[in-house]
């Protein structure tokens, strides 16, 4: 049984006319007398009697076609809230950024959008990759900014952009020495990153086709809670670290920052939410306010490659 099917038996009842009735559902005449019939054998009953002129009504079929117009009618009151749902932006959104991009992303882009749109708030948390996804799954969140793909049923993806990794070493490292980098370049043995649970870290390994541990040439243990805290040991003490790009400040951080060779390697940057998700206008206002100030290069992935960290 099918929402057609059971237009088809109304628009039946109202017209007592196949050719009418088909015309009036914008569809031929032999593809209503199937589709009516099978519904009839689907349910075991005779909804129209067909030996009279003009078509009637069996008792069974009056009651199913009754039936019928109550459940079109909540079919079509549904998609009227849905409608209307999607372009409804004002209320309260709970929105989960991973630590890796909430310092560099988010000023940018919430002054524009909060100006825009004052009737809609969001309540921001910074939270794993992993936590949000569960967020999303049990509804304590509404919409997620990270790193995908998610390979996720239930999470529908809208990408943003592709941010590429940078190189950052302390000033006397030798790999500051190239001009350009490639990941066969980068050893573990001095290699600074963030602590397990971020997807940044991840990343950097898989990158590196290193093993998830933290990286052992190094006297000191330590794994960083976010891209700064690395930098500054760096800074002060040795190796090496890769960075996204909105975390470089060109004018302070030149001299110890170094691009990678074409392609470059990056990451995919996107909104998600659950299936069930239904503010269309939200999401879409949400993208692009944050591609308004996200660079040119990185709206196209013409010259990067995806870096997974799932």
């Amino acid at each position: 049984m099918t929402i057609q099917q059971l237009q088809y038996i109304v628009a039946l009842d109202t017209h007592r006319h196949f050719v009418r009735a088909a015309s009036s559902c914008h569809v031929t005449q032999p593809t209503l007398t199937l589709q009516v019939k099978k519904l009839e054998e689907q349910m075991g009953v005779q909804i129209f009697d067909r030996t009279t002129q003009p078509l009637t009504v069996t008792e069974m079929g009056e009651k199913v076609i009754q039936k019928a117009r109550r459940v079109l009618r909540e079919v079509n009151q549904l998609r009227e809230m849905v409608n209307k749902d999607k372009n409804q932006m004002a209320g309260t959104f709970r929105l989960g950024v991973i630590p890796s991009l909430s310092p560099y992303l988010l000023p940018l882009f919430l002054r524009h959008f909060s100006q825009l749109h004052p009737h809609t708030r969001l309540e921001i948390n910074e939270l794993q990759s992993e936590a949000i996804i569960e967020g999303l799954d049990s509804d304590t969140l509404d919409i997620g900014l990270l790193v995908t793909p998610l390979h996720e049923s239930s999470i529908r993806e809208i990408k943003l952009f592709y941010e590429p990794f940078l190189l950052f070493a302390h000033p006397l490292h030798p790999l500051l020495g190239r001009e350009l980098v490639s990941p066969q370049d980068l050893t573990e043995d001095d290699l600074w990153v963030m602590s397990q649970g971020h997807c940044f870290r991840d990343q950097i390994l898989n990158l590196c086709q290193m093993a998830a541990q933290n990286p052992s040439g190094k006297n000191i243990r330590f794994e960083g809670g976010s891209i700064e805290t690395l930098k500054n040991m760096i800074r002060n003490i040795s190796g090496y670290t890769l960075i996204p790009e909105m975390a470089y400040e060109p004018r302070q951080e030149s001299s110890q920052v170094r691009r990678f060779e074409a392609p470059e390697p990056a990451r995919e940057v996107s909104l998600v939410v659950h299936n069930s998700f239904t503010k269309e206008l939200l999401l879409q206002e949400l993208k692009a306010s944050v591609l308004a100030v996200t660079p040119d290069h990185m709206r196209k992935n013409t010259s990067f490659v995806a870096v997974n960290w799932r």
